[in-house]
């Protein structure tokens, strides 16, 4: 019987200070809602912690090549990913447009996680720390959950 390791639980980021400097490594998603410092293991194989306070954003990307932030930083007509679809403005007043998830106990954590607009770029999706924001807007619910038809009644066969 073979026995497999376990899957790795980090994943590929670039780390976006706020004095625009850039981290590349691999984190831990699990530990961004639950600390104030953050550790990175870099490609050279060491370890970086910094504080939460200090990010800007965190990009998980497919690959370490190539321009990390989105193209577009706004949708070019409504989205079609189900969720919320949000405008966050930073708060040295750039702004992003995202889908989150429509689920409002996600968004009372340390941060909130956006897929950006391009879906066929570099990033897969975007951490924001709450410390990096000065506004959120939503504008729109996209995908409401339709509701489920009634079911049949079936006649009897027999009526007594």
């Amino acid at each position: 019987m073979k026995t497999h390791a376990p899957a790795s639980t980090h994943k590929k980021v670039v780390v976006l200070l706020l004095d625009r400097t850039t981290l590349r490594g691999y984190l831990n998603p699990a530990r961004l809602g639950d600390a104030d410092t953050l550790e990175l293991l870099t490609p050279e194989g060491e370890h970086r912690n910094f504080p939460v306070k200090d990010v800007r954003s965190i990009y998980f990307v497919r690959d370490f090549t190539g321009d990390f932030e989105p193209e577009r930083k706004a949708f070019l007509s409504r989205p079609k990913l189900e969720g919320l679809w949000v405008r966050l403005k930073f708060r040295d007043n750039d702004s992003i447009e995202g889908i989150v998830p429509n689920d409002l106990l996600s968004l009372l954590d340390r941060g909130v996680q956006i897929t950006p607009p391009d879906l066929h770029g570099t990033t897969v999706r975007i951490f924001i720390p709450r410390t990096a924001l000065s506004e959120m807007t939503v504008l729109g619910v996209v995908g409401i959950a339709r509701r489920k038809p009634a079911a049949p009644v079936q006649p009897g066969l027999f009526t007594e």
